[in-house]
């Protein structure tokens, strides 16, 4: 339940408005949730819960309908299949698979607005990656750090 939570907090952080210094390095708070739960308890959630949150995130954003949707689809797909062959690498190894993983989701809807005749600034693009990673790991370490404390208790 606080993982749903979690999943419509991210919904709302993804459309909070920020000032314009700052707007440009927001992460894609759904798409690095997504992943975060991908890893930490897979099959929890799955392509379903991706594509009704990437039409919610479109829907709040005004992005073309399935525009985000469709790309946290692939990238939801690729960490639930791959997740078995990257679970033993160490935390180092999958900050940059996490990186890929959401420079593919960028690309995504870079090639969608490329189609569709938008255009974003590089920076509102390609930072969102690496703000995004970053909140990945410092995620990924607490939740660690809370099970560890969990299994201690036990």
């Amino acid at each position: 339940m606080s993982a749903l939570i979690g999943l419509i907090l991210t919904l709302a952080l993804s459309v909070v408005p920020l000032p314009e210094s700052v707007a440009p390095f927001r992460p894609d708070w759904v798409a690095v949730a997504l992943l975060y739960w991908c890893f930490a308890a897979p099959r929890r959630f799955s392509l379903v819960t991706a594509f009704v949150l990437g039409l919610a995130l479109d829907s709040l954003s005004g992005a073309l309908l399935g525009q985000h949707a469709a790309a946290l689809l692939v990238i939801v797909y690729l960490a639930e299949r791959f997740y078995l062959r990257v679970r033993m690498f160490p935390i180092s190894q999958l900050i940059v698979v996490i990186m890929l993983l959401l420079a593919l989701y960028e690309f995504i809807l870079f090639w969608i607005d490329g189609v569709a005749g938008r255009t974003v600034p590089l920076i509102e693009r390609w930072a969102p990656v690496l703000t995004g990673t970053l909140v990945w790991a410092l995620l990924t370490l607490l939740g660690e750090r809370r099970r560890r404390e969990a299994r201690a208790l036990v």
